[in-house]
């Protein structure tokens, strides 16, 4: 027998309102502001948020970036000692017309350029190699890949320590080597284009695996198509590299040049450790100090700050003057391309 389960709809409470009645007009009047709040206060959070996020950043910027860099510039325009850094006189342009008539201040500026030159080309053309190799499918590349980053990430006091020994005039490897070829001992820490070489070979060492992987990532975006359509044409894989991959990698080459270039006028930890003497001259006759060993003579030893300053203005002109010319060639390549 079929039973009923009907239930009866809940008594309506005496004062209230029946569902789906809409609310007074006094609530709703409430709601439509609250709802005005949040809308206003939602604006303002998707406006202001971003803001807020990055905030911290350039809070870190102006601490430890920009006023460092406007302080120095002050610093520049003043006769201050490290001893009383406190105390400064104005002497204007003095600082710059000094290192400027400073014989030992274009010695290092000579010394940087060749130094970066030394380093910059073959490194960048070892990369460039080492990259194309890993573009290729082999077995365990991750490794090769990992092992690419250990120079980078090996310590600075490190390396250099490892390759004084290397250099050694009386017990190094390298002399040791080109003895087996009847070359005599040469040396590497007090003659001026040997000493260069050997730190330029640090630099190599260090930073070549670094570029390799940046070369590696550009070529792996490629696509593929064009070295299929070069290679149904009849074009061997040294053409494929020539016609296909360079002109592909020119603002990737760009790049790693200007980079290069500025890291070149900034080496200091290679060529300080390298010196047998351990000081910031660069050897004893100055032969391989550059613009940051100079600096931090001038700074540092002989205690002179404004000087230091004006040196570091100097290389910041410099870099300035680099990202100038990196623009104008970046823009003649687009215009080409």
């Amino acid at each position: 027998m079929a039973t009923r389960h009907d239930t009866a709809a809940p008594p309506v409470k005496e004062g209230g309102a029946a569902p789906g009645r809409p609310p007074a007009d006094g609530a709703s009047a409430k709601v439509d502001k609250r709802r005005a709040r949040l809308s206003r206060r939602w604006q303002r959070d998707m406006r202001w948020s971003p803001y807020a996020f990055v905030s911290p950043f350039f809070l870190l910027f102006l601490a430890f970036g920009l006023f460092p860099l406007v302080y120095t510039g002050w610093a520049s325009l003043h006769s201050v000692e490290l001893t009383a850094p406190t105390d400064m006189s104005w002497v204007g342009l003095r600082n710059y017309t000094r290192i400027f008539d400073d014989d030992f201040f274009w010695n290092a500026a000579q010394n940087t350029l060749t130094i970066g030159i030394i380093s910059t080309v073959p490194q960048l053309m070892m990369a460039m190699g080492l990259a194309h190799i890993l573009n290729y499918k082999l077995r365990g590349s991750t490794f090769y890949r990992v092992a690419m980053l250990a120079p980078y990430a090996t310590s600075i006091a490190a390396a250099s320590l490892v390759f004084v020994l290397l250099f050694g005039r009386d017990y190094g490897m390298i002399n040791w080597a080109l003895n087996m070829v009847g070359i005599d001992n040469i040396d590497w820490q007090n003659d001026k284009w040997p000493s260069q070489i050997a730190v330029s070979t640090i630099v190599i060492w260090r930073w070549t695996g670094y570029n390799a992987l940046i070369y590696l990532a550009a070529m792996q975006a490629i696509p593929q198509d064009l070295y299929e359509s070069a290679a149904l044409d009849g074009a061997s894989r040294w053409r494929q590299f020539l016609h296909v991959t360079l002109p592909s990698l020119r603002p990737t080459i760009l790049f790693t040049v200007v980079v290069s270039t500025i890291g070149a006028s900034q080496v200091f930890g290679e060529p300080l450790l390298f010196d047998a003497n351990k000081g910031a001259s660069g050897g004893s006759q100055h032969q391989f100090q550059t613009l940051g060993l100079y600096l931090y003579e001038q700074g540092w030893v002989n205690q002179h700050l404004g000087r230091a300053s004006a040196i570091a203005w100097t290389m910041f002109l410099i870099l300035i003057v680099i990202g100038i010319v990196n623009y104008v060639i970046s823009r003649r390549l687009r215009a080409s391309s």
